[in-house]
């Protein structure tokens, strides 16, 4: 899979959050994400969220690292919104866009598996560990936007 570079505008995004880290999201009885994503699904949060944007995709953002790829993050299954205080920032700049299509949960799992193994094989490609996400624009298609650092 050969990601494709994209500049973007800052924005924000609101919905639910929890913290977690890779090791605990590969333990399924205790993994975080797909229990968040039934929550905002099974509470319509996307249909409660104040300041929503006419942006209709639903986002997964990763944020608030606490150290690269093996430390905790923070992540929000929401929406794009004009503000709030609960809202987070994705940062402007530089990212990596990779983009699958498929059947859920399998597919977001295999474009993962994808962006781990790029970053393998590419290492001169630095991630700012700032903010990711992933913008589902809908059931089954997906582009997950990595920050990069380009020089």
């Amino acid at each position: 899979m050969q990601p494709q570079i994209q500049r973007l505008e800052p924005f924000r995004v609101a919905g639910l959050t929890a913290r977690t880290d890779n090791r605990t999201e590969g333990n399924l009885p205790v993994a975080r994400i797909g229990m968040l994503w039934d929550r905002f699904f099974d509470e319509r949060v996307y249909q409660k969220v104040p300041n929503r944007t006419y942006d209709m995709r639903l986002y997964g953002v990763y944020s608030d690292y606490e150290s690269e790829a093996h430390g905790a993050f923070a992540v929000t299954t929401g929406v794009a919104v004009s503000g709030g205080p609960s809202a987070v920032q994705i940062d402007g700049g530089d990212y990596l866009v990779f983009t699958g299509e498929g059947q859920m949960p399998q597919m977001a799992l295999a474009v993962w598996e994808a962006i781990w193994q790029y970053f393998d094989e590419h290492p001169e490609v630095r991630r700012r560990y700032r903010s990711d996400f992933e913008a589902y624009s809908g059931p089954e298609q997906v582009a997950i936007y990595i920050g990069v650092i380009l020089n």
